[in-house]
């Protein structure tokens, strides 16, 4: 009977993404009719167009003062859509602050790249994929939308113009349109996977490596990140790299840092005892290893909880060696009372000769290099031919790729997956 409720599900998902595809593709109306669904033909014309985005990019940015900065546009958006739809409320955490931050980024990230549509396309198709851990239903982006336009004409006030508004309709109709397309190719996998919690060990009062065993097969690669939730808080998820390369038992790990009370790392490092049952999203991540990287020698730095996607990569790199391929692994931590899981790369080191380890403290006596890391990686030489791999919070991982990029490593040879805070 499950069986059959799923399957039943699953065409019911998808009859309802391919109707508001239609209508996502029709042209965006005016004004307040647009915002309710105008455009209820198929709209085909429309949807053999290419979109132009640089042309709505324009639009945004020159009026963007009226609406920034986000934080009234994104409370008045949740006030009303709340206010209009009170059952959505269950789908968000009690506490809706780091929401409001997520939603900012995803604001700012589509006005500074709609220009390029591929690159949005296909953010926003591993996003939908991921959003159906949520319940995320195609009824609720319509409800978004008229939620956003709403917010839009209290924030902007009486300078608001019907122009600016189908701009922001057509934005984010885009940008829905591949969130329901990846969420539709995804049918046929798990919206969310359980996983049993086999060891929770508390290297430092904030900070536990917590191992979990998914009751399916996790289908991720080295080097990606999953979305975790606890039971503790269901409705909150937070992203965490897998700290191990695929394994024969399926067992995952992650390391996890108190960054804040009330929040999903708080639950995870002090809440969160063997047999609990976490709940993990589809893997995500460009922080792999493709056959064609091969060819260069590899420049891996993992600054912090960073070095838990960066042992994932060496364990991969270990159990399918390139002879010829060489790697020079940088470790950054602010100061050593931050050391952990310091057996681990000690360990390959001593095991494989073609790594090399240096570790880098930014502040205080400990074993290493001292310095900001940036500075000293830049400092070892050119990396300009290698293939580099960069992990760790913003404020560390940030300066470096910057650094990087500048100093003549390609960009699309910098990989780097920048997870936001997370508390």
């Amino acid at each position: 009977m499950n069986a059959v409720n799923d399957t039943y599900h699953s065409l019911l998902a998808r009859h309802d993404a391919m109707r508001l595809r239609r209508r996502l593709l029709s042209p965006a109306g005016t004004g307040r009719q647009g915002a309710e669904g105008a455009g209820e033909t198929t709209g085909t014309a429309a949807a053999q167009q290419p979109y132009d985005g640089a042309a709505d990019q324009r639009v945004i940015t020159d009026h963007l003062e009226l609406v920034t900065p986000f934080e009234d546009l994104i409370a008045h958006l949740y006030d009303a859509m709340f206010a209009h739809r009170p059952y959505l409320r269950r789908l968000f955490p009690e506490s809706m602050e780091f929401q409001r931050k997520h939603l900012e980024a995803i604001f700012w990230y589509l006005i500074e790249n709609l220009h390029d549509p591929d690159a949005v396309a296909a953010t926003f198709t591993r996003l939908g994929r991921d959003h159906r851990k949520l319940g995320v239903r195609p009824a609720h982006y319509r409800a978004f939308e008229a939620a956003l336009c709403e917010a839009l004409r209290r924030t902007a006030g009486p300078r608001w113009s019907e122009g600016m508004e189908r701009a922001w309709v057509r934005m984010l109709r885009f940008a829905v349109a591949a969130m329901v397309e990846g969420a539709e190719a995804a049918l046929g996998e798990p919206a969310a996977w359980q996983a049993t919690v086999t060891d929770h060990d508390l290297r430092r009062a904030d900070l536990a490596v917590v191992r979990v065993r998914p009751h399916e097969p996790y289908p991720y690669r080295a080097g990606q990140f999953a979305s975790v939730a606890s039971p503790a808080l269901p409705q909150a998820w937070r992203q965490y790299s897998v700290a191990c390369a695929p394994r024969p038992d399926g067992e995952l790990e992650f390391h996890v840092k108190l960054t804040g009370r009330g929040g999903v790392s708080e639950a995870l490092v002090a809440r969160t005892r063997v047999g609990d049952v976490l709940r993990l999203g589809p893997p995500g991540g460009t922080m792999t290893l493709d056959n064609e990287d091969a060819a260069h020698d590899l420049l891996l730095v993992a600054a912090d909880t960073g070095w838990a996607a960066v042992k994932a990569l060496l364990q991969e790199l270990a159990a399918h060696r390139v002879a010829q391929r060489g790697v020079h692994l940088f470790l950054g931590v602010r100061h050593p009372s931050a050391l952990y899981d310091t057996e681990a790369p000690a360990e390959l080191r001593r095991r494989y000769p073609w790594l090399r380890v240096t570790q880098v403290i930014g502040e205080g006596p400990g074993p290493g290099e001292y310095g900001a890391l940036a500075d000293v990686v830049a400092g070892h030489g050119d990396w300009s031919r290698h293939l580099a791999f960069v992990s760790g919070p913003p404020d560390m991982a940030g300066p470096l790729v910057a650094r990087l990029t500048a100093e003549g490593v390609p960009a699309p040879r910098v990989r780097h997956d920048p997870l936001p805070d997370r508390a």
